[in-house]
C-alpha cells in the first residue's frame, strides 16, 4: 500500500530534523572543546604552581599566575560579547582560539615569572572570547526551547574541568614537565579551530558602530580594582589598610563613572537599558550570588578534605566527583525538561533551595564525618548548582533581541565571575578570622609560638606536626570551615528569594538564524515587549 503524502512529509521532516541535530552536535563538539580549554586552564595550573615557582624562581609572584588569567578573562568577556554582536561571532570565536593558543605556547616557553604572568594574561583574553562565543553561537543556531537538550553538555564542561584540571596538572607535571600543562592546549585548540572553520556557517554581518573604548577602559579598570581588592584583602594587606581602602574607593568611583559614560554613548559595551528587562537583571543578580557560593564552596571543600581528612591534592580531586556527578544529573534533566515544558523558572527556584540545603549540610561536617556522608552532601550541592547555571543563560538569551545576544550572554558569565571573586574573598576573610580565633582554643601557647607560622602551611606540612598538635589544627580548621559553609547558606537563600521574581517567559520555538529576527531591525514579534524597545 503506497504511503500517503502526509506520512511522506512527516518522514522527510523527521529526517531533516535528525540531520540538523547531527550538524548541531558536530558544531557543539567544537564549541565545547573551546570552552573546555578555557575552563580547564582555570584549574590545571594549580597543582603545577609549586614546580613552576621553583623552576622560574618566582615564589613571591606565584598568585599572579592565576590572578592574571582570571583578571583578563573577566575583563574581556563583555568586549567579546559586544564585538560578536557588531561583527559576527564565527571569526571572533576563531580569533579567540588563536589568541588562547598563542598565549598557551608562549606560557610554555616562558623563561621567568614576569613572562609567564604576561602570557597568562594573553591566554585569559582568549579564554573570555571562548566562553562567551560558544554560548552565544549556540544561541544563534538553536532555539531557546530546544537549547535545553544541549545544556547538559555545556554543564559537563564546567564540572569535568574542575576535577580533571588538578588531576591532569599533577600528572603532566610529574611525568612530563610543567610546560606541557600549556602545550597540551595546542592540539585540542587546533581541532576546534578546524571543525569550526568547516561546519559552522553563520551569516556575515557588520554593523558600522564605533567601539566603546572609554566604557571598556572604565569597566576594565573597575574589574581590575575589584579583583585586586578581593585578592589582596585579608591576605597581602589587612582589610583596614590604606591600600585596601583606596582600592575600595577607586572601585566605587570607576563603576559610577562607567555607568555615567554608558548612558552617554551610542553603542555602550553593556547597554544599561538591558537592566530594564527584568529577566536580564534578576538572572544576573542570581548568577552573581550563585557564583559567590559556588566558587567559594569549590575552594573550601578540597581544603576540608586535605586538612581535616589528610587527603592528597590528587585524591581530593577525585573525591569531588560526587559534586560533579550531581551537577551533571541536573544539567541533563533540567535541560530536557526545559525543552519539553517550554518553561524554566522552576529550576532556579528548586536549584537555589537545594544549594542552600547542601551548604547547611556542609556546615555539619566534623573531623569524624565519614567520606560517604560528605560525598552525599556534595551530591546535594551539585544537584542544586546544576539546576541553575545553564538555565539562567537560556532565560537571558530568550529575553533579549538578537542584536544584543552576545552582550547579554557575556553578562551572565561576567556577573558569575565577579560573584565568584567576591565570594572567595569573603569566605577567605571569614575563614582566616575564625581560624585565628579557634587556634588558641585547641593549641597551648607554646605550640602556637613554635608552630604559629604554619597556619597557612600546606596539608603535607601539617601532617608532619606531632600528633597532638596536628589534632589541634584539625579541630581549628574544622570549626572554622563550619562557619564558612554556614555563612554560605543564607547567601544561597537570598538567591532563592530572588528566583521568585524571575519572569517565566515562554521559550521561543525558533532559533535566531531560522527567522527574520536574525538580522538587526528584523521582526521582533517573538520577544518580550520591553526587549523589543532596545
Amino acid at each position: 500500500m503506497p504511503e500517503s503524502p502526509d506520512s511522506v512529509a512527516v518522514a522527510e521532516t523527521d529526517e531533516i530534523s535528525k540531520a540538523e541535530h547531527r550538524r548541531i552536535l558536530v558544531i557543539l563538539g567544537a564549541l565545547m572543546l573551546g570552552m573546555f580549554l578555557a575552563a580547564l586552564d582555570q584549574t590545571i595550573v594549580a597543582t603545577a604552581l609549586p614546580t613552576i615557582a621553583g623552576d622560574l624562581h618566582g615564589l613571591n609572584h606565584l598568585s599572579w599566575v592565576v590572578t592574571a588569567y582570571l583578571l583578563t578573562s573577566t575583563i574581556s568577556t563583555p568586549l567579546w560579547g559586544k564585538l560578536g554582536d557588531l561583527y559576527g561571532r564565527k571569526k571572533l570565536f576563531q580569533a579567540a582560539i588563536v589568541i588562547f593558543l598563542a598565549g598557551s605556547a608562549l606560557s610554555g616557553l616562558s623563561r621567568d615569572m614576569a613572562e609567564l604572568i604576561g602570557f597568562r594574561a594573553l591566554q585569559g583574553i582568549g579564554a573570555g572570547g571562548l566562553m562567551v562565543g560558544a554560548q552565544a553561537i549556540i544561541g544563534d543556531i538553536v532555539s531557546p526551547r530546544q537549547r535545553g537538550r544541549y545544556m547538559g553538555y555545556f554543564g559537563a564542561v564546567f564540572g569535568l574541568s574542575s576535577v580533571i584540571g588538578p588531576l591532569a596538572g599533577g600528572f603532566i607535571t610529574q611525568h612530563l614537565s610543567w610546560r606541557w600543562v600549556f602545550y597540551i592546549n595546542l592540539p585540542i585548540g587546533a581541532v576546534a579551530l578546524a571543525v569550526i572553520a568547516v561546519v559552522l556557517h553563520l551569516p556575515r554581518q557588520r554593523t558600522n558602530h564605533a567601539i566603546d573604548f572609554l566604557g571598556t577602559a572604565l569597566l576594565g579598570g573597575g574589574v581590575t580594582v575589584i579583583i585586586l581588592l578581593t585578592t589582596w584583602g585579608g591576605t597581602t594587606y589587612a582589610w583596614g589598610s590604606a591600600t585596601i581602602i583606596s582600592l575600595a574607593v577607586a572601585a566605587v568611583v570607576l563603576v559610577a563613572v562607567f555607568c555615567w559614560a554608558e548612558l552617554r554613548t551610542a553603542v555602550p559595551i553593556i547597554p544599561l537599558g538591558l537592566f530594564r528587562i527584568s529577566v536580564f537583571s534578576v538572572s544576573n543578580s542570581i548568577g552573581f550570588l550563585v557564583g559567590f557560593v559556588m566558587f567559594g564552596a569549590i575552594i573550601y571543600i578540597p581544603l576540608y578534605l586535605q586538612t581535616v581528612h589528610s587527603a592528597t591534592p590528587t585524591s581530593s580531586g577525585l573525591q569531588l566527583l560526587p559534586l560533579v556527578c550531581g551537577m551533571l544529573v541536573t544539567f541533563t534533566i533540567s535541560g530536557r525538561l526545559v525543552t519539553k515544558w517550554g518553561r524554566y523558572k522552576i529550576f532556579p527556584v528548586l536549584g537555589t533551595a537545594v544549594m542552600s540545603i547542601g551548604l547547611f549540610l556542609f556546615s555539619l561536617l566534623t573531623p569524624s564525618t565519614p567520606l560517604t556522608i560528605s560525598s552525599i552532601y556534595m551530591v546535594v550541592l551539585g544537584l542544586g548548582i546544576g539546576c541553575v547555571m545553564q538555565v539562567l543563560v537560556v532565560a537571558v538569551q530568550n529575553a533579549v533581541p538578537q542584536n544584543q545576544l552576545g552582550t547579554a550572554t557575556s553578562s551572565v558569565t561576567f556577573f558569575r565571575s565577579i560573584g565568584g571573586s567576591v565570594g572567595v574573598a569573603v569566605f577567605g576573610a571569614i575563614f582566616n578570622n575564625r581560624l585565628a580565633a579557634n587556634l588558641p582554643k585547641y593549641l597551648p601557647p607554646s605550640a602556637r609560638i613554635v608552630h604559629g607560622s604554619n597556619v597557612s602551611a600546606s596539608p603535607a606540612q601539617l601532617d608532619a606536626l606531632p600528633p597532638a598538635i596536628h589534632h589541634g589544627y584539625v579541630l581549628a580548621f574544622s570549626d572554622s570551615l563550619h562557619v564558612v559553609f554556614l555563612f554560605g547558606a543564607p547567601v544561597a537563600l537570598l538567591a532563592f528569594a530572588l528566583t521568585w521574581f524571575l519572569k517565566d517567559l515562554p521559550l521561543r520555538d525558533h532559533a535566531y538564524l531560522a527567522t527574520d529576527d536574525a538580522v538587526p531591525g528584523g521582526n521582533t514579534r517573538d520577544f518580550p515587549r520591553d526587549a523589543a524597545k532596545l
